[in-house]
């Protein structure tokens, strides 16, 4: 059973048509990666996803169609998101931006520090003097205290050191054995993705142009839509 499908899904920014047509499905307890080059419509799906810009076609969450909602009542279906660009509460401690976000289920701030042990370390420390890498540890950890049934990460590593992608990783992979949420994956480490993804949609220019599953997606298939 579907548990976030997308029909033909447009959208734009003013007279500047980004999505043109988007389809896409993910079922419960499924992860799914979308994926392509820079500038494709994969930040913009997910904004229509979570409401944060109109669209057309058709997008339905658990049975319910999310076209007229606004972004929190979309939020409050079960939508979490870890956005491009972390956006913690940056006067907040790591406990308070924690709390911010908390809905009752099972992520409580117990298992977000098991899943996080830094963020333990620092739970009293204002987000703003967090590093990156850490920031977007709570990030995580802020989208996970919502109790969400789909978990949506646009660029969760994006311009962070290796060990702290590695650590990042570690987590989701951890996260995908213990938890049987629904996770949709934007990033562009195709090595990293098959630890994590079930399946792929790859976009470009607005476009969904290929599905299947993740072991599918060889390197013929990359180099053509995923190559610089």
């Amino acid at each position: 059973m579907s548990l976030l499908t997308l029909q033909d899904v447009t959208a734009s920014y003013g007279p500047a048509q980004a999505l043109f047509g988007v389809s896409l499905d993910i079922a419960e307890g499924e992860a799914l990666a979308l994926m392509g080059r820079n500038g494709m419509g994969k930040s913009t799906t997910v904004k229509a996803i979570c409401r944060m810009l109109p669209s057309g076609g058709t997008l339905r969450f658990a049975g319910r169609d999310l076209g007229p909602l606004s972004s929190f009542r979309a939020a409050r279906l079960g939508l979490g998101l870890v956005p491009e660009g972390r956006r913690c509460f940056a006067p907040l401690t790591v406990t308070e931006n924690l709390i911010a976000a908390a809905r009752p289920g099972h992520w409580d701030l117990r298992r977000i520090s098991e899943l996080f042990p830094r963020l333990e370390e620092r739970r009293s420390q204002i987000a703003a003097t967090l590093s990156g890498g850490e920031q977007q540890m709570l990030a995580i950890g802020r989208a996970l205290m919502t109790n969400p049934r789909l978990l949506i990460l646009d660029e969760a590593t994006e311009g962070l050191a290796p060990l702290v992608r590695a650590e990042i990783w570690a987590a989701l992979t951890a996260l995908r054995a213990q938890s049987d949420m629904s996770i949709l994956v934007i990033d562009k480490s195709l090595a990293e993705l098959r630890g994590v993804a079930d399946r792929a949609v790859i976009l470009e220019r607005g476009r969904d142009v290929w599905h299947g599953s993740i072991e599918k997606l060889d390197a013929a298939v990359a180099d053509r839509f995923l190559g610089v």
